[in-house]
């Protein structure tokens, strides 16, 4: 950085009183601080690096406090960059500020085939960091794996399921599968079946692989119990918020099955536990259903969180996350983004496939396109609904997708158009002008407990006399209905 770029940081961190992902401050007016490597290590292994800012106290309410030697503190910190593996070329700026020497080291991201960055003195496993906030922590297991999956092109899709056989795959999908591999590429025709299921990512050494258990098997949760996901309504904004009658969840699924089964499960239940409103022409009487959030979109986040989760050992014990709140649905997925790619280039640049094995049996098993244009979709979608943009954020060991429901202003191209959102006052007084049963009700509202039904639509209704009983001497009749 230029000199004033260094006094134009050096105030920043003065009024701001803070460190954060890629500014690390440090004292050194009185030696050259000891221990650098997890700075060093972590700033490497990000990113845009980072940079080091010495002669700023933190403990003195971020004072600048000036640098004990400038010449001296080049050299020390360039004797610890020198410890690291690879070594750390830092990039010294000299400034002052109050009339005091202030120094930065500027640490750049090295690149991702060469990560980890560690301290050779503790080891790899030891001596790696990654940055989160303004802190250095130590790498997990996971992470570690994460970089060497990448530089050694390592697809866990491919790996062997030791336990699972042929015999407990589905015949039929698989002939159907390889039928029209045969009819793409007419060179499969003249391989035997075991030399195209071992082509075609189904089988290793003649067993089966993950990519072939997750999209073929009866049963692949028998093999790996939280390669599914795990669904919940939750009666508010946050885990924890309880509705009045301190239900947890409005409703709560394990999904279970093949990647394909899964897929329109998870869809099915978002289509259930969303609002719906109607829209009426009065001039021709129709009406149109408009979901919560567009269908298309909640497909393709769940397709590209089963197709690009990690299925390491190390995430094999972690289901997918469905959540829905009252204000967003939250998808996340094991295992943050792969390789080379960022949050900023998702839906523009191609990635790097995690799992290719698996994404092209996908691809013909559920519809699945597969050429990068889920993100896209996702992004066309909400804002066909007139939705905020989606959130896609990486977060340290999960990548987690939230759209929500909120509906941006909007101009109604027919004015004439009446809209009546289904489980409004209004609906329901329209929906019992037949007389229904609590059952009819919650089934019209997609809601599955009918106690919270009667508590939270049926009470007031009665109570404000907009609804009546056909049976009033006995509200608890399981024959009772409700009129208007």
């Amino acid at each position: 950085m230029l000199r004033e770029d260094l006094i134009e940081l050096t105030n920043f961190v003065k009024e701001k009183k803070t460190e954060g992902q890629q500014l690390e401050v440090k004292a050194a007016h009185l030696d050259c601080p000891k221990k650098l490597y997890d700075t060093l290590s972590s700033f490497s292994n990000q990113d845009g690096g980072g940079t080091m800012l010495f002669g700023v106290d933190e403990s003195k309410e971020f004072e600048v406090v000036g640098v004990f030697d400038l010449q001296l503190l080049q050299k020390k910190v360039t004797e610890q960059c020198n410890q690291m593996e690879p070594p750390v070329r830092a990039v010294f700026t000299f400034a002052e500020v109050d009339g005091k020497p202030v120094c930065s080291a500027e640490i750049p991201g090295i690149d991702l085939a060469e990560r980890p960055c560690y301290y050779k003195g503790a080891g790899r496993v030891k001596g790696s960091y990654i940055r989160v906030g303004d802190a250095d922590l130590p790498m997990t297991d996971y992470e570690l794996y994460s970089f060497e999956a990448f530089r050694k092109h390592l697809h866990d899709d491919e790996r062997i399921v030791e336990r699972a056989t042929l015999a407990l795959l589905d015949k039929d999908k698989i002939q159907n599968y390889m039928r029209n591999k045969r009819a793409e590429r007419p060179g499969f025709a003249m391989l035997s079946e075991e030399q195209a299921m071992e082509m075609l990512n189904i089988t290793r050494n003649g067993s089966p692989t993950l990519a072939a258990v997750m999209n073929f098997c009866m049963y692949p949760q028998g093999y790996f119990p939280q390669l599914g996901i795990t669904a919940i309504v939750v009666p508010g904004t946050e885990i924890g918020d309880v509705s009045e009658d301190n239900s947890r969840f409005i409703d709560n699924k394990r999904i279970e099955g093949t990647i394909s089964d899964m897929v329109e499960e998870a869809v099915a239940f978002c289509k259930r536990n969303m609002k719906v409103s109607t829209i009426i022409d009065p001039e021709t009487g129709k009406r149109k259903d408009r979901t919560e959030y567009p269908l298309e979109a909640i497909r393709e986040v769940i397709l590209n969180a089963v197709i690009h989760r990690d299925y390491s050992h190390y995430t094999e014990g972690t289901p997918i996350q469905l959540n829905m709140y009252s204000d967003r649905l939250e998808v996340h997925s094991p295992g943050s983004l792969y390789g080379r790619m960022t949050v900023e280039q998702l839906g523009f640049a191609k990635p790097d496939l995690r799992n290719p094995g698996l994404a092209v049996m996908t691809e013909m098993l559920t519809g699945a396109e597969n050429r990068y244009s889920g993100i896209p979709t996702i992004r066309r979608e909400m804002k066909a609904y007139n939705l905020p943009e989606p959130v896609f954020e990486n977060r340290r060991n999960e990548f987690v997708v939230t759209l929500r429901n909120k509906r941006q202003e909007e101009t109604i191209t027919i004015p004439s158009v009446r809209v009546i959102e289904i489980g409004s006052k209004e609906d329901l007084i329209s929906f019992c002008k037949t007389p229904r049963s609590r059952k009819e009700i919650a089934e019209h509202l997609r809601i599955k407990t009918i106690a919270f039904v009667t508590e939270h639509y049926l009470k007031p209704l009665l109570a404000d006399g907009s609804l009546k009983m056909t049976i009033p001497d006995k509200p608890k009749s399981k024959n009772q209905k409700f009129y208007s």
